[in-house]
């Protein structure tokens, strides 16, 4: 996807963040926002690609601080804010099973995304309103049919804390007997979910967890590494979460794979790119 004036403002606070996150030195902090609007300046016009642009943004932060992992505290918070609701979300799949209900599940965990959100954000309240809320676009018959019709899947996934609910819809999907290969990041972006995370969270119960090759903010298609270019055209049944799994993924060519993104509209770019409303939870094909 493209970026819009909007991502301007965006990329600013996730630097910030970024940069508090990852030192205490206030004049290397300086020096390297500095860098940063001098990158903007030169990078950031219509038609530039916001997964390319943000990665690039993070990855100099990485390397200009020698922290690897800014928000690795950030990301024990996540998975412990969605263990604190998985009682509640599991009484719920109990009360009604269905599959529409498993996606939706997943959809909230989808919440927890500190680039979409800043650390002050009230993100539990924001989980207990969504758990009240439908799927405003559900293609759930088509998602259904490509369980039914496929005997294998490539499930993407986005951030830690948000993988404890993906937990939940891959043991339903197990249900109908596919092959699951989950794809993670290779280095540490943002709060997004490495091997590391995935092991911890027990994804590996449901299928064999692959790299995708880069630390990126989502889907980069330069940026993978040829074993995952591999996996990824051999898989003709592909579920996305995420925005940035759906930035990266609309920018390349998916006529001949059956692709289903699993999201919360979290900014007015990606619900004006979709055409939705901001924090409209979604299951689409396209």
């Amino acid at each position: 996807m493209k970026i819009s004036y909007e991502c301007g403002p965006c990329f600013l606070r996730q630097a910030k963040e970024a940069l508090d996150l990852s030192t205490d030195d206030e004049a290397l902090k300086m020096e390297i926002m500095g860098d940063i609007f001098k990158f903007l300046s030169r990078n950031f016009e219509s038609g530039t690609n916001s997964n390319s642009t943000g990665s690039a943004m993070h990855k100099m932060i990485i390397e200009r601080t020698g922290c690897r992992d800014p928000y690795y505290n950030e990301k024990i918070q996540g998975n412990e804010i969605a263990l604190r609701y998985l009682p509640e979300v599991e009484k719920i799949l109990r009360d009604d099973d269905s599959l529409e209900n498993y996606v939706k599940i997943s959809i909230i965990g989808n919440i927890l995304d500190f680039g979409a959100f800043t650390l002050d954000d009230d993100i539990e309240s924001v989980i207990r309103q969504s758990l009240k809320k439908d799927l405003v676009i559900k293609d759930v018959e088509e998602f259904e049919n490509a369980l039914k019709t496929n005997d294998k899947v490539l499930y993407l996934v986005d951030n830690t804390g948000e993988i404890v609910f993906d937990k939940l819809l891959l043991n339903k999907i197990k249900d109908y007997d596919l092959d699951i290969t989950i794809a993670v990041k290779s280095q540490p972006i943002l709060n997004d979910a490495t091997k590391k995370e995935a092991l911890e969270a027990g994804l590996d119960e449901f299928g064999e967890i692959v790299e995708i090759g880069c630390g990126t903010v989502g889907y980069v298609d330069s940026e993978i590494s040829q074993e995952f270019r591999e996996i990824f055209n051999s898989h003709k049944f592909i579920i996305s979460k995420g925005m940035g799994n759906y930035e990266g993924l609309t920018e390349i060519d998916l006529q001949d794979k059956d692709v289903f993104f699993l999201l919360c509209a979290k900014c007015n770019t990606i619900s004006k790119d979709i055409g939705v409303n901001l924090h409209d939870m979604l299951l689409f094909k396209r």
